[in-house]
């Protein structure tokens, strides 16, 4: 019998509650499925056969920490889905500019590195009435803030942005109006799509900010554009969740998601079961 473990966080040491429904339905195909805390040392990995990212939500907080934890599984040789390559390239958001040389449209981004900040004159000539500055490194709006353009400063705008990896962009009303779109997909199949808006006053529309989320059916056009968005990883991906807002009639890229996704199992619990399968037929290598 197949043992999986199912990687998750010490504050979930037991999964998400949307999560801990995979492991009856692992059972139910003959796999056992265990909760797994990525960085606990007492840990056997020798004990699982295959490695399932799902609630590991601290790894941004210990980025290095997790890379080198990624790595030790790589040098193990332990079955990781979504696989470690694919992972570590997914860990810094500066990957959306491969998408831009590619031909996605992403949303408008300035890239701010450590070695090579934007200057604030870049930033200036962009004339962004209000701007978003995130963490290359992050998940869950970590460490995300608004700031008007009019207030801010040369000598604050420096010191935002100094000594790390930074995403600048324009605040985008189309969030509020409209709401952020996640695409999901396994194995390459389109499951489902859930649309997001950020509650009265916020930008964030993550739920312990107060966001609202509701499952949505995308068009022709937003599946193709998905598609086309994870055409560009050269392997297979268990999962792959796609978020973008629409801003006028075109899609554009905020993240593709591959690490540890919230893929709203709790809409549906035929969403586990597609996902469970997809597991299988992985492990299978029939995909």
């Amino acid at each position: 019998m197949s043992v999986i473990g199912l990687l998750t966080c010490q504050r979930l040491p037991s999964l998400h509650e949307a999560d801990q429904p995979l492991i009856a339905l692992f059972a139910a195909k003959g796999i056992t499925a265990r909760p797994v805390i990525w960085n606990d040392p007492a840990v056997r990995w020798e004990d699982y056969q295959y490695l399932v990212i799902r609630n590991t939500w601290d790894y941004y907080t210990q980025s290095d920490a997790f890379a080198r934890w990624l790595q030790s599984m790589s040098d193990k040789d332990i079955p990781l889905f979504n696989p470690v390559t694919i992972v570590q390239q997914n860990l810094h958001k500066f990957y959306l500019q491969h998408f831009e040389r590619s031909g996605v449209t992403i949303i408008p981004t300035l890239f701010s590195s450590a070695a090579a900040p934007v200057s604030f004159g870049a930033l200036r000539e962009k004339q962004w009435e209000k701007i978003v500055i995130k963490p290359a490194i992050s998940a869950g709006s970590y460490l995300t803030k608004t700031h008007s353009s009019s207030e801010l400063t040369k000598q604050n705008f420096e010191e935002a942005i100094a000594g790390s990896d930074w995403l600048i962009q324009p605040y985008l009303p189309e969030i509020t109006e409209r709401g952020e779109i996640s695409m999901i997909f396994f194995n390459g199949i389109f499951s489902h799509a859930v649309v997001k808006k950020p509650k009265e006053g916020d930008f964030r529309v993550q739920r312990q900010y107060g966001g609202k989320y509701q499952l949505f059916q995308p068009d022709n056009y937003l599946l193709q554009t998905g598609k086309k968005v994870i055409a560009q990883i050269p392997q297979t991906l268990l999962y792959a969740r796609v978020d973008g807002v629409m801003i006028g009639d075109e899609f554009h890229l905020m993240e593709l998601e591959l690490i540890e996704p919230d893929l709203y199992f709790e809409f549906d619990n035929a969403i586990r079961e597609r996902f469970v399968e997809s597991v299988v037929k992985q492990i299978a290598g029939n995909i």
